[in-house]
């Protein structure tokens, strides 16, 4: 079992990173392995809508110069994933959004059934809209969400200040017993005959006919 965690902050050992390291700690506890992937500190192009990544329908996005195929490879190898973001004026970074935003296109039907988890990290306000942005994605995907004791939030300037957020740090520990224990439950149905759901094909009604 793997948690995939995406640092989606532009400085690879801050405040969204020190929550992520706590999850990660967490799970090795639980015998889970992770890995935090940094993808906050580079360009990421934004989705151009050109369907292209349907018409060859291999999972992957046609521009391959940056992190989205890299992501969409380690979500494919992983069993749950984890998306850290830090806040910019109430949303998710602009990298975050853009490569979110191709991944989970391009990226097709690699994500049901896999669990999957939102933190993100503020000096003092918009936690919350930016937690619930992240989260959109998951329900979309046939992903099951999990929760903590309190929304996956962080506070602080720096990387000192969120580890005296101590029931921030406690959320994120939380979190990662959550995640390991239905990680834990998910492979013994698997070892037990519990079939995973079988879906209908997909209907996508317009709202303009």
């Amino acid at each position: 079992m793997k948690v995939l965690l995406l640092n989606g902050s532009p400085h690879e050992k801050g405040c969204t990173y020190t929550a992520l390291s706590e999850i990660a700690k967490e799970l090795a506890k639980e015998n889970i392995e992770s890995e935090i992937m940094q993808v906050g500190s580079k360009p990421v192009k934004g989705c151009i809508a050109c369907y292209a990544c349907i018409k060859l329908n291999n999972g992957h996005c046609v521009f391959n110069d940056d992190l989205v195929n890299p992501v969409i490879d380690k979500i494919k190898e992983a069993d749950a994933i984890v998306v850290g973001s830090p806040v910019y004026y109430a949303g998710i970074s602009g990298q975050v959004k853009s490569l979110l935003d191709r991944v989970f296109f391009a990226g097709r039907d690699i994500f049901a059934n896999k669990l999957a988890a939102t933190v993100v990290s503020c000096r003092r306000g918009g936690a919350s809209a930016s937690f619930d942005q992240l989260n959109h994605y998951f329900m979309m995907k046939n992903m099951t969400v999990v929760s903590s004791q309190y929304w996956n939030q962080v506070h602080g300037s720096n990387a000192e200040d969120v580890v005296k957020d101590y029931e921030g740090m406690q959320t994120m520990r939380t979190l990662a017993k959550n995640m390991s224990w239905l990680l834990k439950c998910i492979e013994a149905g698997k070892q037990n005959g519990v079939k995973l759901p079988e879906y209908e094909t997909v209907i996508q009604t317009n709202f303009m006919r």
